[in-house]
């Protein structure tokens, strides 16, 4: 299936801006150049659901365990295999049945194993994953675009979902929707041109014998000035780094799509005064674009009084600052219809400070784990080494 570029014509049936634009132009599964005599035209109105009545030539594809190819007439084609040493949860139900039941639901991932998930020729673009795991931040994942070396993605997988501390919370968000009791659902939207490849990796001690996944994406044409995908996450003691980098060392044109924060609080009191800073195109000592306080980025104001999820920014857990600490926050904050653009490179930190008992601002020694999420041209700058197991696990 050979890339085509979108028609001008048709790329105004989706006047959104920024990368709200993208959303609803892969979402919407939008036709390429040769599927059409004429250009589709515009609906006469402008709804975040403008794109989902255009006819397309898109195919559109699911990968499970039940058809880890994603091929079309080969979903639900697994055998009962009573002999099978360490299956997978729920293996042996289907016994009595046979095949075309629910022979195959779950994926067995055993202590050290890494398994694919996805591995499929594009064009196309991934719409929405679903996964269920152990809520760990030893399972990892990984996705590969076009067949590059190094993931464009490399988040522990709760934490890609805006779930922090390995400790459940809802997320009711436009990207990212986690639901009772642990499933987590992005609907980031992922094109790739050659290939796409997705890994899950299983680094505790002990076999997962349920990883339940959903990828589903279509096969279509990418338009040629789509930036690929790209997330990454990182953790420090702010006693050791203060302000906190959340992002370096992005080379390349893209756009800066959302932050997650897993923040453990080790100082009682207000500790969210601290200012975002985003350092683009070659910016020095000083940003050119600076917030104001850390909950006046994640769309609160006067401190975090209660837990709330919003379609764009959302504090999710029940933390409380002037309980003793160590208090445990999970902030998300996504640039969907606010993108930031850059053109060279990208920096992006945040400050950790509260206030003193001398009415003056403190700086503090807070445990910060952060998920970056952005789109960028190809190749990418290698990524730091994700910190080893031992250093990942929950803050004291």
């Amino acid at each position: 299936m050979k890339a085509t570029i979108l028609p001008t014509t048709l790329k105004l049936v989706l006047p959104l801006a920024g990368v709200g634009a993208l959303v609803l132009w892969l979402t919407g599964c939008a036709s390429s150049a040769s599927s059409h005599s004429t250009p589709a035209a515009p609906l006469g109105v402008t709804t975040p659901l403008t794109g989902l009545p255009i006819l397309s030539a898109a195919q559109t594809r699911s990968i499970s365990a039940e058809n880890l190819t994603g091929a079309k007439g080969r979903g639900g084609m697994a055998i009962p295999n009573p002999g099978e040493p360490k299956p997978a949860a729920s293996a042996r139900a289907a016994d009595d049945l046979g095949q075309g039941w629910k022979v195959k639901p779950f994926l067995r991932v055993n202590a050290g194993e890494t398994v694919t998930l996805m591995d499929v020729d594009g064009p196309g673009i991934i719409q929405h994953i679903w996964l269920v795991e152990g809520l760990s931040r030893a399972h990892v994942l990984r996705f590969y675009w076009d067949g590059e070396e190094t993931p464009s993605v490399e988040v522990p997988a709760p934490d890609f979902f805006a779930v922090g501390h390995e400790q459940f919370a809802r997320v009711n968000s436009a990207v990212v929707v986690v639901n009772p009791a642990n499933a987590l659902n992005c609907y980031w939207p992922m094109p790739f041109r050659r290939h796409a490849r997705v890994t899950f990796t299983n680094e505790a001690d002990k076999d997962l014998d349920l990883l339940a996944f959903q990828i589903t994406y279509a096969l279509t044409a990418v338009p040629r000035d789509a930036g690929y995908f790209h997330a990454q996450w990182r953790r420090a003691d702010t006693a050791r780094g203060n302000p906190y980098v959340i992002l370096d060392g992005v080379r390349g044109r893209g756009r800066y799509a959302g932050t997650f924060l897993a923040w453990t609080q080790r100082t009682k009191g207000w500790f969210g005064e601290g200012e975002i800073k985003f350092f683009l195109d070659g910016d020095g000592k000083f940003p050119t674009i600076c917030g104001t306080g850390t909950e006046d980025y994640f769309g609160g104001s006067y401190g975090f009084p209660e837990a709330f999820t919003t379609a764009y920014a959302g504090t999710t857990l029940p933390g409380n600052y002037d309980k003793p600490p160590p208090n445990y926050w999970s902030l998300y904050r996504w640039h969907v219809p606010d993108p930031i653009c850059f053109d060279r490179d990208l920096k992006v930190t945040i400050q950790a400070l509260g206030w003193g008992p001398d009415g003056k601002y403190l700086r503090l020694s807070d445990d910060i784990a952060s998920v970056a999420y952005w789109y960028q041209t190809e190749p990418h700058a290698p990524f730091p080494a994700l910190p080893p197991l031992a250093d990942r696990g929950r803050a004291k």
